[in-house]
């Protein structure tokens, strides 16, 4: 009776491993390649990361390019540049894009300044002041002639959320000296210049 059981055993142990595997599928054998499920997993990849790449380059970072020389020596015309609003609070010093709606219907790039409740002035001989200070600006290409002193009365007070912008070559610049664009909303601000791309022998941040 013991051997009856234990040959009844081995024959059910012998089923099992010749069982097919969950499935339909033997024990070890691959799934036959199906080149639609590809295709589609592929797609699904290329969308996603499509997707990815759209969210980065508009949201977190984007790539300009500077148009005109407003800000010499600093950038030149047609440096492409990396720019992002991420976080961004306005601070002296900043380079940024500013977008059209800063009244000449084009996107600039300037210096800021001087932020919200700080006081501007230019002195005679062209330095800036801020708070009473003359501000250093290794940057610039010169200080500010007569003649560019802009139609603003100084001093002045930068309003809550507003900045006050300049371009590091003074004199051939339009900016918050001028009323067609005066103070500009941090609103208006569309990043910080972070990095140039090109040209290839000045890659690096920007000061």
């Amino acid at each position: 009776m013991a051997q009856e059981t234990l040959e009844t055993r081995d024959a059910l142990d012998t089923e099992k491993e010749n069982m097919p595997s969950e499935g339909g599928e033997e024990k070890g054998e691959k799934e036959p390649f199906n080149l639609k499920k590809e295709l589609w997993e592929w797609l699904k990849a290329i969308v996603v990361a499509g997707v990815i790449v759209f969210i980065i380059f508009h949201f977190l970072i984007r790539v300009v390019t500077v148009d005109g020389n407003s800000m010499r020596p600093t950038l030149e015309d047609g440096d492409r540049l990396i720019i992002s609003n991420l976080f961004y609070e306005p601070d002296n010093g900043d380079v940024v894009i500013l977008s059209e709606e800063t009244g000449l219907d084009e996107a600039l790039v300037k210096r800021i300044i001087a932020v919200e409740g700080q006081t501007v002035d230019i002195t005679e001989n062209g330095e800036v002041m801020v708070d009473g200070k003359v501000i250093s600006e290794p940057y610039i290409a010169e200080l500010i002639d007569d003649q560019h002193r802009g139609d603003m009365t100084y001093p002045l007070t930068v309003p809550e959320g507003c900045v006050f912008v300049m371009g590091d070559n003074r004199n051939h610049s339009t900016d918050s000296r001028s009323s067609d664009i005066g103070m500009v909303e941090e609103s208006e601000i569309l990043g910080r210049v972070l990095f140039r791309l090109l040209p290839l022998n000045k890659i690096g941040p920007i000061d």
